[in-house]
């Protein structure tokens, strides 16, 4: 049921369980002394409806608006309601674009998207030149591939002299130890004088875990190259061999690369055997001194009483000569050596190989 009941101002005082149904100053609920119309409350007391006088133009607080999600918001942007499904997805749109996204433009691109005028041939020789590279960065890169390809070309020929050429040798002079081995199990036997890097016996250095074959001459690419030792048999360089009843037999190796069959005589005591395999004997020297350097033109090492070696009259000798120091061929290393026993393969290997 509804009744009729005038109005209270709302800034009268009193209790506001009562307060309705009393008129809005002098002239009733709208001013004009008609009086407004709503619902009664229920058992707990009146119901007072909002405020919503479109037609009144008296001050009044305003209601807090209502929130809307950024959907549902309008176009301005500030939460109010659009004008209808229509306006706010077209809102929604001129916002987010076509799939979602956010428009966003950088800055100056209007700028960008204005057509520029063309250049004249003079800008444009002008720019062209400015791109390409000047004398001197072209001459940088001249001289930094020269570099790479140096170091590359080096770091090849290191590997090719400290690994490959170890490699080659070694093979090579396995294969002429094999080879001279079955000349001698076959009974093949050798001239008196061999030709020039021919080999004729094996070099044993037991301290060193030295087996070498022996070949005639110092040449580089008939033997030394090839992982043998030389006998000095040349000219004024002439030794003894093995066998004969006086005399030096001197021989030379490599100390680096190329099998390095001489690298650690160095380490030889006096004392430490070296012995000579022939085809029918063993000749068994042992270690006596040693001269860590002297001139590769030194050739009084050689003679048959060889000089700074200690030996004081004419004997059976070794004489053992490579490079030092190490990876160089500026000075000599010499190792001296005396025999002490002629031993024939028939009584079988010396002591100093058996143990």
């Amino acid at each position: 049921m509804t009744a009729l009941r005038p109005e209270r101002d709302p800034g009268t005082a009193g209790d506001q369980g009562s307060s309705y149904g009393q008129p809005y100053g002098d002239s009733g609920a709208f001013g004009d002394g008609r009086y407004a119309e709503f619902p009664t409350g229920d058992a707990d007391g009146p119901y007072r409806p909002p405020l919503v006088d479109d037609e009144t133009v008296a001050l009044r607080i305003p209601e807090p608006p209502l929130r809307r999600t950024s959907a549902e918001a309008g176009p301005a942007g500030d939460g109010s309601v659009g004008g209808g499904r229509a306006a706010r997805r077209k809102a929604a749109k001129r916002r987010h674009g076509r799939r979602g996204a956010p428009r966003t433009q950088p800055a100056g691109a209007e700028a960008d998207e204005q057509p520029k005028a063309p250049l004249s041939r003079v800008e444009a020789r002008r720019q062209a030149r400015a791109r390409k590279p000047g004398a001197a960065v072209i001459a940088s890169r001249v001289m930094g591939e020269l570099f790479i390809t140096t170091g590359v070309l080096m770091l090849l020929f290191v590997t090719y002299q400290l690994w490959w050429t170890n490699v080659r040798a070694h093979a090579q002079a396995n294969q002429a130890a094999s080879s001279l081995q079955d000349d001698w199990a076959n009974g093949k036997r050798n001239p008196g004088a061999f030709e020039p890097g021919q080999g004729f016996a094996l070099l044993h250095i037991p301290k060193l875990d030295v087996v070498v074959p022996i070949a005639e001459g110092i040449s580089s690419k008939k033997v030394l190259d090839r992982g043998m030792v030389g006998h000095y048999s040349e000219g004024g360089l002439k030794t003894a061999m093995p066998d004969a009843k006086t005399g030096n037999f001197g021989l030379a190796g490599h100390r680096n690369t190329h099998g390095e069959p001489f690298r650690y005589i160095n380490k030889l005591e006096p004392g430490d055997p070296i012995v000579v395999e022939t085809q029918d004997k063993y000749f068994v020297y042992k270690m006596a001194s040693i001269l860590p350097v002297t001139s590769p033109s030194n050739i009084s090492v050689l003679e048959p009483v060889p000089k700074q070696s200690g030996f004081k009259e004419p004997g059976r000798y070794i004489t053992l000569t490579t490079c030092t120091p190490e990876f160089t061929s500026k000075y000599r290393m010499i190792v001296w050596g005396k025999m002490v026993e002629e031993r024939p393969r028939s009584k079988g290997k010396p002591d100093a190989l058996v143990s």
